[in-house]
């Protein structure tokens, strides 16, 4: 396999700047030779540091990320996106030229100093430059797919996180066994997908060993372990794309093809019953007033049966003669419905104890992950620590857990779900109240027949 290795001058010309060396090899092959590219050594950030603009571990252009941006600091973003991107198409046109020669016997020995001066060369060669340049990357097609295929924001933001995956895969490719290594339709494999499945799983053991990564494709937060099930989101997500690659013309490759997702394995859903709830809504919390807001939030939560992206939407305006109307962001795309939820004595209660919040949305909410960590918090306030049998993500298996570490904001969703179905056993009336799409398999997952159903059912026999 070829291999591309790129590194700074140590020479400064008199604009200051350093040009950009390449060295090919493959095999008895190993050629040196100048890019034509230049660039300055450093830039001065936002606090009057001096900043490396050549990284020369990951052999790239470093693409300053400034906050506050004027004239000259655009002007300099924009010159470095630009030998950047220049410097990669170069790198690409290298291998190619590579892999079109059959017989590699025949390579002189200046033939990397040919092959740059060909890529220059605009008369003669432009045919073949200009049809190089002109094919888009994986990632500028993958970001046409998000523009171009309507999806809902929560699903957008789903698949901006795989990207940001494959970007960090594929740079980990470039720094551990394969410098010139790039994602590109038409020669991804079943082999890449396995490969990057063992990434994904991994990935939590390489962050700190290639802080790197983490730099140049950051996250919100440090990757977690993933389970099969996270996985194989990830994978459908990445087969749906490839399909629209396919249906429009950009390649004719689907690894997807050869390769199977597994299918998801979920376990009985866990929910409190309607004695927990009230258990949790009547403890008394007046010592600490903001774990108070989130758990009548939570408890609200329960009473409505919202996702928790549609709950953060909501506004006063959403509440209309008794009830609270939305569109389920999750399916609005799809076949938009408005759901109308009424609301009981509780969730009126709710609305009363903050009419007077002046904020934009309908409670003083605070991010998710804050939320989440609060609702545990209550449920250990209101005692609601019972032992609970759940599905362990990453093991696949059954675990006994206290239910105030496992408490979440969807278990609100699934409590609104599970206790309305014990009542009514209509999945249809229970679905147009909780916004799912008839036939959901999601909605499946709900409808677990517990052990005061089994009894009634029995009883009918008699």
């Amino acid at each position: 396999m070829a291999t591309i290795y790129l590194s700074l001058s140590t020479r400064i010309d008199a604009t200051k700047k350093q040009e950009i060396l390449i060295r090919f090899s493959h095999g008895r092959i190993n050629q040196r030779a100048k890019t034509n590219i230049f660039i300055s050594a450093e830039y001065i950030d936002e606090s009057g540091k001096r900043k490396p603009i050549w990284n020369d571990m990951n052999q790239q252009i470093v693409i300053p990320n400034f906050r506050l941006m004027t004239d000259e600091k655009k002007e300099l973003k924009q010159s470095l996106t630009g030998q950047s991107e220049k410097l990669n198409t170069l790198v690409a046109f290298i291998q190619k030229a590579f892999n079109d020669i059959e017989n590699k016997s025949t390579i002189s020995s200046d033939w990397l100093k040919d092959c740059i001066d060909r890529y220059y060369q605009r008369g003669k060669y432009a045919p073949v430059v200009e049809m190089f340049e002109k094919k888009q990357s994986f990632f500028d097609l993958f970001t046409e797919f998000l523009e171009k295929h309507k999806l809902s924001d929560v699903r957008e933001k789903n698949f901006k996180v795989v990207i940001r995956a494959l970007k960090r895969y594929e740079l980990y490719v470039q720094l551990t066994r394969d410098k010139s290594f790039s994602l590109d339709l038409d020669h991804a494999t079943p082999d890449i997908l396995d490969d990057f499945e063992v990434f994904l799983k991994n990935e939590y053991l390489l962050c700190p060993q290639y802080p790197s990564l983490y730099e140049a494709v950051p996250e919100s937060r440090t990757p977690q372990p993933r389970g099969q099930n996270t996985i194989n989101g990830i994978f459908t997500k990445m087969r749906t794309f490839f399909i629209w690659a396919v249906e429009n013309g950009k390649t004719e490759n689907n690894p997807f093809r050869k390769y199977s997702i597994e299918e998801c394995v979920y376990g009985t859903p866990y929910y409190i019953g309607i004695e927990e709830r009230n258990q949790l809504y009547h403890t008394d919390l007046s010592h600490r007033p903001a774990l108070e807001t989130q758990r009548d939030i939570f408890v609200f939560q329960c009473l409505t049966g919202l996702r928790v992206s549609d709950l953060y939407k909501l506004t006063k305006q959403n509440v209309i003669q008794g009830a609270v109307e939305y569109i389920a962001g999750k399916t609005k795309d799809d076949r938009p419905v408005t759901v109308r939820v009424p609301l009981n004595s509780i969730a009126e209660e709710i609305l009363a104890k903050y009419a007077g919040y002046e904020g934009k949305t309908l409670f003083p909410y605070i991010s998710e992950q804050k939320y989440n960590q609060d609702i545990k918090k209550i449920f250990a306030a209101a005692g609601l620590t019972r032992p609970v049998v759940i599905l362990d993500p990453l093991t696949r298996k059954s675990v006994i857990r206290p239910l105030n570490e496992i408490a979440s904001s969807h278990m609100a969703r699934r409590t609104f779900i599970g206790n309305l179905y014990k009542q009514v056993k209509d999945p249809n009336l229970v679905g147009a109240l909780s916004g799912h799409k008839e036939g959901s398999k999601a909605f499946a997952r709900y409808r677990e027949i517990d052990e005061d159903m089994k009894k009634e059912l029995v009883k009918m026999l008699e």
